[in-house]
């Protein structure tokens, strides 16, 4: 249904998607998808019928399907094919369906809005499930197992700071849903979690780490430079007022004295992206940490050091096409071209990806902790 050189396949069922019928894949007007390292990805898939089409009953079925105790929304699955290269875009749960009438002889529209395998980690409250003597990691790892029929593959990374409890002394329990609860724990520990498709269609990886700044960058945005020119818009912003310094309170145990300390950013996993640091324009008192013990006061503070970091910013849109390739979010990408100041390296925060017939858009934004690339050069 796209432009030449790129193929969408769409599969829709409960657990295991199969292909949808042709009739379907011919109403599909637009597909959205948004991902983002802070939050579920999403998708809105925007379908042209009338009260004679056949989604009329493929939907009725998919209301059936999600309705009543112990049952699921209905599996949907995204794959695109650009330059004979396979990768699944998008892999959820649909949640809700809107429908909106045709008026004068224009047909009506049909939406279908989903979110990704997470969502199936939020729908049962499980509070009360104890956890005895299990580090945080064997709880997350444990939690995200159940979803094995989702194509759930766990990847979970031990903490830098470990925190194990005594039994005799306290027994964790879980609070909230396995999604809720999974994300308190990444809160607490300066952790993120998220769960996004991939390697393969069908698997989803559910990461529960740090947020990784590392690794071998996707091919260069190139702002300006005639033939080379692979990116539509590209619109940059520094804020120096942003940078912060958590200072965060220990208590000693003897005294019962609150002992200050500061916590730099100089996390390995997110190393200094801009020659120019963040300066540090304000200091923040973290004095809740004073009840916590040494490990979780020194994680919060780590987590709250690196939100405080990514002064530069930029927005901009491109033609995948053009570019090559899909741009991913929770990745490094080089851009050029737009002058000493702001080329370099960039983590790339958030993706939405628009396909319609003939066209395959992304919008984007990248961010970083610093002016002036620490590269001499980025990979083209």
């Amino acid at each position: 249904m796209l432009a030449k050189g790129i193929q969408l396949s769409l599969l829709i069922g409960p657990i295991v998607p199969l292909p949808v019928p042709r009739a379907v894949l011919d109403a599909l007007d637009s597909v959205e998808v948004h991902s983002a390292s802070d939050a579920a990805s999403g998708v809105s898939l925007t379908f042209q019928f009338d009260s004679r089409s056949a989604l009329n009953t493929l939907f009725i079925l998919s209301g059936a399907q999600g309705t009543g105790p112990g049952k699921l929304p209905l599996r949907i699955l995204l794959i695109v094919v650009l330059n004979g290269s396979s990768q699944p875009l998008f892999d959820g749960m649909m949640t809700h369906v809107e429908v909106q009438g045709g008026s004068q002889g224009a047909p009506g529209t049909l939406t279908v809005i989903g979110e990704d395998v997470s969502r199936v980690m939020d729908m049962q409250d499980f509070s009360g499930l104890p956890f005895p003597a299990m580090p945080i990691e064997a709880r997350v790892a444990l939690l995200c197992a159940k979803y094995a029929p989702f194509g759930v593959i766990p990847l979970v990374i031990p903490l830098l700071f470990p925190d194990v409890q005594i039994p005799i002394d306290k027994i964790p329990a879980q609070q909230g849903t396995d999604l809720a609860y999974i994300q308190e724990l990444a809160r607490r520990v300066g952790y993120v979690f998220y769960v996004e498709p991939g390697p393969v269609a069908g698997t989803n990886i559910a990461y529960f780490g740090p947020e990784i700044k590392v690794g071998v960058p996707q091919p260069a945005l190139n702002l300006d430079m005639d033939a080379l020119t692979n990116v539509e818009s590209l619109r940059f912003r520094f804020d120096p007022t942003k940078g912060k310094l958590p200072v965060v309170f220990i208590q000693n145990q003897l005294t019962r004295l609150a002992i200050p300390i500061p916590i730099p950013n100089l996390n390995p996993l997110q190393p200094p992206l801009g020659a120019l640091p963040t300066p540090i324009a304000n200091i923040e008192l973290l004095k809740d940490t004073a009840k916590l013990n040494p490990m979780q006061a020194l994680s919060r503070g780590l987590a709250e050091a690196k939100k405080s970091q990514d002064a530069v910013s930029a927005d901009g849109s491109l033609n995948v096409l053009r570019y090559g390739r899909m741009l991913k979010a929770r990745g490094l990408v080089g851009v050029r071209g737009a002058g000493v100041a702001y080329d370099g390296l960039y983590y790339v925060q958030s993706v939405r990806s628009t396909l319609k017939r003939g066209e395959l858009k992304q919008s984007f934004t990248l961010t970083r902790n610093g002016l002036v690339s620490i590269t001499p050069r980025v990979p083209v």
